[in-house]
């Protein structure tokens, strides 16, 4: 009998839903179930035997949808396995300092659930994706930052963390 997951995304532009899917493809290769839902869909999280979420960062920190998600599930959450996954632009490098920007991302989160298992994915930026007030925003931080637009994803980091995420869950 196969292990269902649900994967649960916030995104504003369009790439966290995309590392989703790949996520979703790796487990399902693996011989899980998979279901991806937007937040905005807010679906159940009974039926299931572990859960992935995921959030773009807007103004350094997770969607607030998201974040609402997981408060109102903390508690069917925090008796399954749960991992996390962030996408982000900003504080890709390995210095202490970006290390310590991309705990920040996700502390909050941390209050609300336990992840057993945590990934922080370089994002994209494609200006057409976003709207008017969003893509004032990422000219500005582009600016400051000298982080250009573009794709920034690693789709063999992100399939390589799904092929391990949730090893004791293993069909």
């Amino acid at each position: 009998m196969s292990k269902h997951i649900l994967i649960v995304y916030a995104t504003r532009a369009g790439s966290t839903v995309e590392v989703a899917q790949v996520i979703g493809e790796v487990l399902g290769g693996r011989g899980f179930e998979v279901q991806i839902k937007s937040v905005k869909e807010n679906p159940a999280v009974d039926g299931y035997q572990a859960v992935i979420i995921g959030s773009a960062i807007r103004m350094g920190n997770w969607l607030p949808e998201v974040v609402d998600f997981l408060r109102k599930n903390q508690p069917k959450l925090s008796q399954i396995p749960t991992a996390i996954f962030t996408c982000h632009r900003l504080n890709t490098g390995e210095d202490a300092a970006s290390r310590a920007a991309r705990e920040a991302y996700s502390a909050p989160i941390r209050q609300i659930v336990s992840p057993q298992a945590e990934a922080f994915f370089s994002g994209t930026l494609d200006h057409a994706k976003l709207n008017f007030v969003d893509r004032m925003l990422a000219q500005a931080v582009e600016k400051s930052t000298l982080t250009p637009a573009g794709d920034f994803r690693d789709w063999s980091r992100i399939r390589s963390w799904a092929q391990t995420v949730f090893d004791e869950e293993r069909p």
